[in-house]
Formats: structure tokens, sequence, C-alpha cells
């Protein structure tokens, strides 16, 4: 038997340390190569560790939310082999002074390779309810599913789940808007699909810790960053999209079927890259330390979405050379990236002005916060049918919000007004989307 320690690897270009988000293995456990050992969070991506041998783990590096260097150490793994020499193992990852030793490993009770994974799961299922204490009750009522489709859950109760064989979809969530904890677990271990009491209107005392850690330290850090350095304004503007929305039903029609469904989204980035081809001020990053404005000839679009994670912005780059389908395909394919954190660095980097929507869950209006180092961002807001007047009398027409914020100290109020009066102009007359033309 030999004990090997495996560093944390390099996970893209540029980033010299990553935060731990969680932990799929725990002191004792017997893994198998390639088995995901643990999630990683970095500025701009989450990302799955896998095992690169089999064995038990004997040494952990940290608790989730624990700060790790590029090439410092991360696990300890006994195995069946020797261990690995000394310089074999500074090959695979970046010259870094290893973490420091812990004072007091935690401790665990060994445990044997050949023991098969269901015998911890009878394990658990037959532990005695004096074991841990009672919850006052379970809330009966339907498993809250996340915008994924899939049960709320953070990845460590996913990886628990797994190995006790339990689907989540048959477990009741009582933690915050319906997400599964380790609790939620036990109490199905115990009890499986007995009926439970329902406490809706009974008295709720306690209190519950969260340790704000991964993306959401990262979303929390970006909008304080936000928040403090820029001097926000915004603008809402009220648009009519009664002839938008007549002419991306006829293309879905027509089209629909053989180049997939539009939605409004192709229409909005369309009608961004012609406004910011006549308010370059718009779509510029600034570096307010160096004092420095960029302005891009390119349009590289941030689409903030909502992720099991927290909230993602994955970039479709030169917007402006893309037709309506070719927007509508790479938006469902960052989008699918980001929910099932496929997407890497390169996907969440580079944006140039970012576009926010709540969807159907929409407000009438919003103040969106820029994503720094931007000077703009582009909320929507929900469609509704609204009375218009038309010189004679009221008629129905769909009506949706734009909310827009900007860096006052880049973009003046005369300026951002001219932006968003030509967007106007663009969606309510969908035609000039596709003419050549430029304002005088």
């Amino acid at each position: 038997m030999a004990e090997q320690t495996f560093k944390l690897p390099d996970i893209g270009e540029g980033i010299a340390e990553a935060e731990l988000a969680d932990w799929l293995v725990k002191v004792g456990d017997v893994i198998r190569e390639d088995d995901v050992i643990c999630e990683v969070t970095t500025d701009k991506a989450t990302v799955e560790i896998p095992a690169s041998v089999g064995g038990r783990v004997t040494w952990l590096a940290g608790e989730p939310g624990t700060v790790l260097a590029i090439g410092g150490d991360l696990i300890r793994i006994e195995t069946d082999g020797e261990a690995a020499p000394a310089a074999e193992q500074e090959a695979a990852a970046p010259d870094t002074p290893p973490a420091p030793e812990p004072a007091a490993p935690a401790a665990a009770a060994p445990q044997s390779a050949p023991v098969a994974q269901s015998a911890r799961v009878a394990q658990a299922a037959t532990v005695a309810p004096a074991a841990a204490p009672k919850r006052a009750a379970r809330t009966a009522g339907p498993v809250t599913l996340g915008p994924t489709g899939k049960p709320l859950a953070a990845p460590s109760v996913r990886g628990r789940a797994r190995d006790l064989g339990i689907d989540l979809r048959r477990v009741r969530g009582t933690g915050p808007a319906g997400r599964i904890l380790h609790e939620d677990l036990e109490d199905y271990a115990t009890h499986g699909d007995a009926p439970v009491r329902s406490t809706a209107f009974a008295p709720r005392d306690g209190t519950e810790e969260i340790r704000v850690t991964g993306i959401r330290r990262a979303i929390a850090e970006r909008m304080a960053l936000s928040k403090s350095r820029i001097p926000h304004f915004s603008i809402i503007e009220e648009v009519e999209v009664e002839a938008l929305e007549t002419l991306r039903a006829s293309l879905n029609t027509q089209f629909g079927d053989s180049r997939g469904k539009l939605t409004l989204l192709p229409f909005l980035l369309r009608a961004l890259s012609e406004a910011v081809r006549d308010h370059p001020a718009i779509n510029a990053t600034y570096d307010d330390e160096a004092g420095i404005v960029t302005r891009h000839a390119a349009l590289h679009c941030g689409m903030a979405t909502q992720t099991d994670s927290g909230l993602m912005v994955p970039v479709l780059r030169h917007v402006e050379a893309m037709t309506l389908w070719e927007t509508a395909q790479e938006i469902r394919r960052l989008s699918e990236a980001a929910r099932s954190r496929r997407a890497g660095p390169k996907d969440l980097s580079g944006s140039t002005l970012t576009v926010t929507s709540l969807g159907p869950l929409g407000a009438v209006a919003t103040t969106p916060i820029i994503n720094h180092p931007e000077v703009a961002i582009v909320g929507v807001n929900k469609m509704t049918v609204r009375p218009v007047w038309n010189g004679t009398e009221f008629v129905p027409r769909r009506m949706m919000n734009l909310s827009c914020s900007f860096d006052h100290r880049v973009v003046d109020g005369w300026d951002a007004a001219e932006f968003v009066a030509k967007l106007k102009r663009l969606l309510e007359v969908p035609a000039m989307l596709f003419m050549e033309w430029r304002d005088e």
C-alpha cells in the first residue's frame, strides 16, 4: 500500500487559485479512477476535478470555501501500487509551494477497498432514529424542481444520494425554495415515501447559517464591486412589439421545423448590434484604475443565465456577424453549457455589453446592475397586452419595457437616451433590422 498526494491541476489560462465549492468524497471513502472528487470555482466557472487513481481517501485539503493555489496539495489517496516519484508529481502541476500540513486530519474509520457501496447504503438506511436529532416535522407537498427540471440540491447532497441509491425526484426538500438538504435524505432513508403531516400553518422556529462560497461568493463580490465603483443611472422605455411578434410567429411557422424556433432575444441582439454602430460609447469597457475607456468594434454580448449554482454570464461572440438563427443556436448552446456546468473560461469571459432577462417571471420594470468593467446593461422585462391609444380609440397591443442601466462616468444621459430610442425604433419596425442603412 502507498499513499499518494495529488495537487490541484491547472484549470484555465491565467488562473492562479480556485475556491473549493464542494467535496463529493470524504476521508475513508473508496473511490475509482475518474470519479469526481470535488468541485472548484473560479471567477469564471465551476469545474469538476476527477480522481487520477483509485483507492481510499486519507486526507482532504480543506473545507468548502477554502481558496487553494493551483499546484497546491488537494487530496491524498492510499493505493495498492507504489507512490509515484516526486519528480513525476511535480511535472503534473505548476511549481507552487504545497499547502500547509493540517494540525489534525479528520478522523475516519478505515474502510477496506473490497467493501461495496451497497454496504454503505444498507448501513445508512438502517441507522437508528436516535442516531441523529429528530426534526420537528417534514413538510408535505410536491418536489420542487429547478430551472433545468432537476430537484434543487447542493452537489454534496447529490453525491450522497448517488451513494445511497436514492432518487432525488422522490425526496421532498425542506430547505429554502424547496431545496433538498442532507436531513431530507436521512428522513427519506428512514421513512421512505410514507405520508407526512402537513405543517403549512404550524409555527416555525430556528435559523439557518449558510456560508457564501463558490459561484454565490463570486456573484456577491462582482455585484459589490459594480455598485461601489460605478455610478449607475437607468432609463426605462416602453416598446410596442406587436409587429415584431407577428414577424417572429411567421418566421417560426415557415422555418421553425428546419432551422429551429426563434425567441425574442435574437431580434434584440440584432437590434443591439445595429444600435451600437451609431453609439460606440455603449459597447465599451472602462478600466477605472488606469483611466482608459476601450470602445469595441465587435459586439461580444453577455447573456445573464440563471443556473442551480447561481447567475452565470456566457458570452456570444461577434453578434454583429450572426444571422437570427445562428444567434438562436448559440444562445441555446451557451445556456445549456452554463446550466450543465460545461461552460469553460472562454465561454464566460470577454463580454462588452450584457443582456439580462427574467423570462416569464419578468417584471414591469427593473434596474439591472452593470457587469463590471462594462459601461451598460440592457434588461428585458415581461411582455404584456396593454391598451394603447392610436389617435381615435384604445386598441390592445403587445408591449414590453426595456430597462437599461449606464455608467455615468462614461455615458452621458443624452447619449443613453438616444441609444434607447434607437433600440425602440428598431424593435417597433423590425424590417429596419434587415436593411443596409445608417443614421446620418
